[in-house]
């Protein structure tokens, strides 16, 4: 089936499968209180995915997937009462009017083509980052959503935090002034840069290897090059550090600016090799502006070993920089390491944003960390009192330190909804435009040092050569 077909099939002509119970969409609640669900993908994020979800009280694991059947053991001893599936098309058609809710925690390739179902089944979805694999993918899940009106939450956990939550009221308060430009960075490398692989490995015994693909191109396979760990690295299963990393940093700098999607990009990196992404890049976005902004906004996007690129707006004070004569880039020294915890005052934390305003700048750390303003004297500005009256009028509490307590609030937000108590924060409608822009940075590292024109309102390039990344066939399996 071609993307084009599996677009109208999912968004038009799903309509009348059945109809949708009042449980199920954005308001109500289930009929005993409980929320039946079924999860796809049970190993690594799906595993954290099924403790947080099953931690709620009122949920039910009644149905687990995954196509390697050592997870699927390890999952289903947690919730020996579950029915379990190695194919999500067999269990969504069989437990149809046993399970309320579905969780999609595969690789990137398999999101939308499980979301889709699911949600053409009048099932609410949580759905990992990032939303989609393929722009098509995200216009046309935030599309079925909205028809629908199903109860939907893309998996960036951290949104629901106290430090995210307060940054975004922050700069919606004014404390920087107009943001004219945004840096973001993680030096997480899921990018390759090696040689293609060449023939093939025994299939181990546990693993669906046909299942595993899905949707995706047939392709011999590879010990350690795909399943499990590396698939974020390779352009038909991932998205590259951008959309693992970069989804989580962009969030709250792209949701406090009010942002939608960006006139143009731009990536710094390799030539394309059209299999790995490259394990470095600089992606450039230009937005429109908002009531939150200049009149234009410029985004850069570091990832990969190094990263950030220092500039003069990553400066902090009293760090130890030298000078470049030449270019005028500054080089900071001994930066933190990832595992040092929180991030020393002269020093940028290994992963984070940085908000450039008209009055200073905001420093974001990722993650667990307070804000920190930074004056146009390029000191440290005390804004506590800042914190605390937003903090307050605002009903963020305290600050939570502990991954544990903080992490499962995001879901159980999404399983309070689907119970028709209150709504979520990070729905298909914002998790598609999130996704949209984190993939036209991916599509962009395949025509390094140009800048594509992005024509929102029409979802393509101005580039022709570029409209042929944004959606891909789907084989059959």
């Amino acid at each position: 089936m071609n993307k084009r077909q599996f677009i109208k099939n999912s968004v038009a002509g799903a309509l009348g499968i059945m109809f949708v119970p009042s449980f199920l969409k954005a308001k109500g609640g289930a009929p005993n209180g409980k929320l039946r669900t079924a999860h796809i993908g049970v190993a690594n994020m799906g595993m954290a995915d099924l403790k947080a979800i099953s931690s709620h009280p009122a949920v039910e694991v009644t149905a687990l997937c995954d196509v390697d059947a050592i997870n699927l053991s390890v999952a289903h001893k947690m919730h020996p009462k579950a029915r379990i599936f190695f194919d999500y098309r067999d269990m969504l058609r069989e437990m149809a009017n046993e399970i309320d809710a579905v969780i999609v925690s595969t690789p990137d390739h398999t999101h939308a083509p499980a979301s889709l179902m699911a949600m053409r089944m009048n099932k609410p979805v949580y759905c990992q980052k990032p939303l989609t694999h393929y722009v098509a993918e995200s216009r046309a899940m935030k599309k079925l959503a909205a028809e629908k009106g199903l109860v939907t939450q893309m998996g960036i956990q951290v949104h629901s935090f106290y430090d995210y939550k307060l940054a975004t009221l922050l700069i919606q308060s004014g404390i920087i002034g107009k943001v004219h430009t945004v840096h973001a960075w993680s030096p997480k490398n899921w990018g390759y840069d090696g040689p293609l692989p060449e023939g093939e490995d025994p299939i181990p015994e546990q693993l669906d290897w046909n299942l595993w693909l899905g949707t995706s191109k047939k392709r011999p396979y590879k010990k350690n090059m795909y399943h499990p760990g590396n698939w974020r690295k390779l352009m038909d299963y991932g998205c590259g550090t951008l959309g693992d990393m970069g989804v989580h940093i962009f969030d709250t700098p792209y949701n406090a600016l009010a942002l939608d999607v960006p006139l143009t990009v731009m990536t710094e990196c390799r030539p394309s090799n059209g299999f790995g992404f490259p394990e470095h890049n600089i992606v450039t976005y230009e937005f429109p502006g908002t009531q939150y902004t200049a009149k234009s906004l410029k985004w850069i996007w570091y990832d990969g070993p190094g990263a950030p690129r220092m500039s003069d707006d990553l400066i902090l004070p009293g760090m130890d920089v030298t000078k470049d004569k030449k270019s005028g880039i500054a080089n900071a020294k001994d930066k933190i390491s990832l595992d040092a915890g929180v991030s020393a005052e002269n020093e940028l934390p290994e992963q984070g944003a940085m908000f450039v305003g008209e009055k200073g700048r905001l420093l974001l750390p990722h993650f667990m960390q307070l804000p920190r303003k930074i004056g146009k004297n390029g000191k440290y500005v005390d804004i506590s009192k800042e914190i605390a009256r937003i903090s307050a009028e605002h009903n963020l509490g305290e600050p939570v330190r502990d991954y544990d307590l903080e992490g499962p609030k995001h879901y159980h937000q999404f399983v309070d909804a689907c119970l028709g108590k209150g709504t979520t924060t990070a729905p298909f409608e914002y998790a598609a435009r999130l996704t949209e822009t984190i993939l036209l940075g991916t599509i962009a590292g395949r025509f390094p040092g140009e800048t594509l024109h992005w024509d929102a309102e029409n979802a393509r390039f101005k580039e022709e050569k570029a409209n042929q990344y944004l959606a891909g066939d789907y084989r059959e399996f």
